[in-house]
């Protein structure tokens, strides 16, 4: 592995832990898409700072674009109290506006400038190592290596500050101002905090990989606990996993690197989403086949029951006439056999069942409720 293939490594990873830290609110109070809108919109900051100091590594760029944030989600805000648009429809009409200025502004006063519109969606991972941060002739490493892992200390240094805060005006933002929490600056505060993340990251990324990041990792991490703290660090072990992965897919199919970035986030969702342990797809078929299966063996066993000792049981207990009595297909009345077979609630004799002392027992509990 070459330096520069690890300095590439060391940022994406650096940077998919400083945006998933502050995805995780934006998921848990459902603002995914303001990310979105920010990364977007940041756009026309960086164009108006860049303006006044023309010069494309000076502060004032995150200082300008973190503004634009705050007034993005300002806007959106102010449109969604007014109780004619929803927030979704808000952030739908409030960032094209602000990105479009930026776009337009580029393009027509900037177009000599290195802020070319492919390199603000997708951004180059791969020109990052070339931006080297120099004190005193001394080479210390890549700028975004730097200033990613200052956004990343602040954002720590934010959540940890203020974590119960953040946490119960996330959860009970009414409980959090009687409490005397004031979550209308807890809001802001966070949204400012995802403004920097996303400009920080927007050279050496782009918006596409920072929304990627900032949302992917902490809605697979939400699927599997229900502990705040847990999900901070499964976000960020979901975020680093998908860097590492992205590049070295990258680097073997010869593409994008951070569009397989966000596609190898985008893949640990997916499983995730499926396999999730309680809440995955498919935990929940097998839950709610298992539910199904357990009330149509309690059917079975009460017309079992009601059956037994009977003129007619001979015919009522046969396998083959349950889809008929039942309206049962074949199929699913096997399948019910088997799994009340499997709890020694029957018995089966040639194509004739019997309940057992456990499948009466649970007929008559069926029958009360």
């Amino acid at each position: 592995m070459s330096t520069a293939q690890l300095e590439i490594q060391l940022i994406a990873i650096v940077v998919a832990a400083a945006a998933a830290l502050p995805g995780v609110f934006l998921v848990l109070r459902r603002m995914a898409m303001m990310s979105d809108a920010i990364s977007h919109a940041i756009l026309i900051g960086i164009v108006v700072a860049f303006f006044i100091v023309h010069d494309l590594s000076h502060p004032l760029l995150i200082v300008g674009a973190a503004l634009t944030g705050v007034l993005t989600v300002t806007l959106v805000e102010a449109l969604s109290r007014t109780k004619r648009l929803h927030e979704d429809s808000a952030i739908g009409l409030v960032f094209p506006l602000l990105f479009s200025i930026g776009v337009i502004l580029i393009s027509r006063y900037a177009s000599h400038v290195h802020l070319d519109l492919d390199a603000v969606l997708m951004g180059e991972l791969a020109f990052a190592p070339f931006d080297r941060f120099v004190i005193a002739g001394q080479d210390l490493g890549p700028r975004a290596l730097f200033v990613m892992s200052g956004i990343l200390l602040l954002n720590i240094l934010f959540i940890g500050l203020f974590y119960k805060e953040i946490k119960i005006a996330t959860f009970d933002a009414g409980l959090a101002a009687s409490l005397g929490f004031a979550p209308v600056a807890i809001h802001y505060g966070l949204m400012t905090i995802v403004s920097i993340t996303a400009v920080g990251a927007f050279d050496a990324v782009g918006s596409l990989l920072v929304v990627a990041l900032m949302i992917a990792p902490p809605a697979a991490a939400y699927l599997l606990t229900d502990r705040l703290s847990v999900m901070l660090l499964l976000s960020v072990l979901f975020g680093v996993i998908s860097a590492i992965v992205g590049y070295w897919a990258a680097h073997m199919f010869d593409v994008s690197i951070a569009g397989m970035m966000a596609t190898a986030a985008g893949i640990v969702f997916l499983l995730v989403f499926l396999f999730a342990p309680h809440r995955g797809i498919v935990a929940v078929a097998r839950r709610r086949m298992h539910q199904r299966l357990q009330f149509a063996g309690g059917a079975l066993a009460v017309h079992l029951l009601n059956h037994e000792g009977s003129p007619e049981a001979i015919e009522e207990c046969r396998v083959d006439h349950l889809g008929d009595h039942l309206r049962w297909e074949m199929v699913f009345a096997l399948r019910v056999i088997r799994y009340l077979q499997r709890n020694n609630l029957i018995r089966r004799e040639g194509d004739y069942l019997h309940l057992t002392a456990d499948g009466r027992s649970l007929a008559r509990e069926m029958m009360v409720q």
